[in-house]
């Protein structure tokens, strides 16, 4: 999801996102460690976004936006 759709969502739609990501992490952590995970990138790009969502979490909104 890019960060623009990101800064659009609420802080409760983000932590529902940030849930939603942690599981697919989950995942994909356990079939990278039975050996069943083809599409290795995919870790990297949950954890960035995962990172972004934080971020974004993290952050002060100003009042211009929602």
């Amino acid at each position: 999801m890019a960060i623009n759709e990101l800064r659009e969502k609420s802080a409760d739609e983000l932590n529902a996102h940030l849930g939603e990501l942690r599981k697919e992490q989950f995942s994909l952590r356990m079939q990278k460690a039975t050996g069943q995970l083809p599409k290795t990138h995919e870790t990297r790009r949950v954890r960035r976004e995962i990172a972004r969502v934080k971020t974004l979490l993290g952050r002060p909104r100003s009042s211009k936006q929602k």
